[in-house]
């Protein structure tokens, strides 16, 4: 399975034209995609394929997924959130079903302990083979039992234009990455990964 998966910078970021232009060139069997705002629901208009989004309360934009043929069985996974008042609402992240394995779609929060925790929950709430995916926000490394770092190892995420980060990752359990690289910026501050995934 060929996964990219792409911060889109919700103000002035990626259109629905920006993800097309990469989807044909690129030929993924699924794409995910964070910060995706209500200008990609024309996506299927561009590319085909179905569009699946799940949106967050208090939040104007949402995590998607899009594949090019066939429909997905998706849910949600609530993640632990500060309930220090003015900090971010709760998080959610998008579960992707397939037979036999998991893919789950992911932006977790700035804070470093407190995305760990979301990895963590996830990782004990989903049974069997499983792929992380998408914008950790972590710095350093992560470790969690079972898991391996497949994600590539370059710079995903410039912040200010000056501080290099590799925010965007994927971890998996059980499963098998052949390879990973990331792709050119676009019209976000994050750069786009791609991941071929063996389940």
């Amino acid at each position: 399975m060929k996964i990219v998966s792409w911060n889109l910078l919700y103000r002035q970021g990626a259109a629905a034209a920006d993800i097309a232009g990469i989807i044909e060139r690129q030929r993924p069997d699924l794409f995910l995609m964070q910060e995706a705002t209500e200008g990609i629901d024309s996506l299927p208009s561009h590319a085909g394929g179905q569009l699946y989004k799940l949106p967050w309360k208090g939040k104007s934009y949402a995590l998607g997924a899009w594949v090019p043929q066939g429909h997905l069985t998706t849910s949600s996974l609530e993640l632990p959130y500060s309930k220090v008042p003015g900090k971010f609402p709760p998080r959610v992240a998008q579960v992707l079903s397939f037979e036999g394995y998991s893919i789950v779609n992911v932006h977790l929060s700035h804070g470093q302990l407190l995305n760990r925790r979301q990895l963590r929950k996830i990782a004990k709430s989903i049974e069997g083979p499983l792929a992380i995916i998408g914008d950790f926000n972590t710095l350093g490394p992560v470790v969690m039992r079972g898991f391996k770092d497949v994600g590539p190892r370059q710079v995903t995420h410039m912040a200010k234009k000056v501080m290099p980060f590799r925010l965007d990752r994927c971890f998996v359990r059980d499963l098998k990455c052949q390879n990973s690289r990331v792709l050119e910026r676009g019209r976000s501050d994050h750069r786009p990964i791609v991941l071929h995934i063996n389940p």
